[in-house]
């Protein structure tokens, strides 16, 4: 990973900022998540009390660029993306999320690994992994019904569409909605609003409301990897993939 693809910052409200900087598109693989929990792991051992996640560019995040899908996935040492990513459940700081532009597949995942999301109205969320002919990850199978319900969940699901900034709020995808030119700014009032409680006491709390969460997300995603790496061996999977890259409608043949 290059060294400047994360921007981390420590404030004097004790309110950490964690800027992902690869835009427009702000792909992840396995060594940039792996560097976000770092991040969270180094401030929270530190003074941070809450932590704003954002990212530099048009889009919070598209999730891994299946064009260089190895990399995206795997790493040093055969650790997984997923391996990783569970690692942002386990830390014990609130996330404040600031999405503008697109969160979707994998970027809706981190997003949902936030505590708490500020969007703008024209973020675009979508778990768009049944448009790829793919199988969901990045712990959706638990995160995804926790804020939507299951009903609304299976719809994304299974349809993959878009939704907007106004809709997000209304399902629950995002808590609070502001103007794009203050979304960075109102992630980082909220996140000092929280740091000014008692630090012990927001990690006590954090724990207990998250903590199966923890356990729940390594079953998730154990099973989420092993379904993903099935279907990549499908005709459906290669289409999907060459559908979006060209820009048009898959024809899936159900092989």
């Amino acid at each position: 990973m290059a060294a400047d693809d994360l921007g981390v910052d420590l404030d004097d409200d004790h309110v950490g900022v964690i800027e992902i900087r690869r835009p427009p598109n702000n792909f992840f693989d396995q060594a940039l998540i792996a560097a976000i929990a770092d991040a969270l792991d180094e401030l929270a051992a530190g003074d941070c009390r809450a932590v704003v996640l954002a990212s530099a560019g048009k889009h919070f995040c598209a999730g891994a660029d299946f064009q260089r899908e190895a990399r995206a996935t795997t790493g040093s040492g055969d650790r997984h993306l997923y391996d990783e990513a569970r690692r942002l459940f386990e830390q014990p700081l609130p996330i404040v999320a600031a999405v503008q532009g697109a969160a979707i597949g994998g970027g809706l995942g981190l997003a949902l690994a936030a505590d708490l999301r500020v969007a703008a109205p024209e973020a675009r969320f979508a778990a768009n992994f049944a448009r790829l002919g793919f199988h969901h990850g990045f712990g959706l199978t638990v995160t995804l019904p926790l804020v939507v319900g299951h009903q609304a969940a299976l719809d994304l699901l299974y349809t993959g569409r878009r939704v907007d900034g106004e809709e997000a709020v209304a399902l629950g995808l995002c808590d609070r909605l502001v103007p794009a030119g203050r979304l960075r700014a109102e992630a980082r009032v909220w996140a000092a609003d929280i740091a000014a409680s008692g630090p012990l006491a927001v990690r006590s709390i954090r724990a207990t409301m998250r903590g199966p969460l923890v356990a729940q997300i390594r079953i998730a995603t154990d099973h989420e990897k092993a379904e993903q790496q099935r279907l990549q061996a499908t005709d459906d999977w290669r289409e999907g993939v060459r559908a979006v890259a060209e820009r048009r409608p898959a024809a899936f043949t159900g092989r």
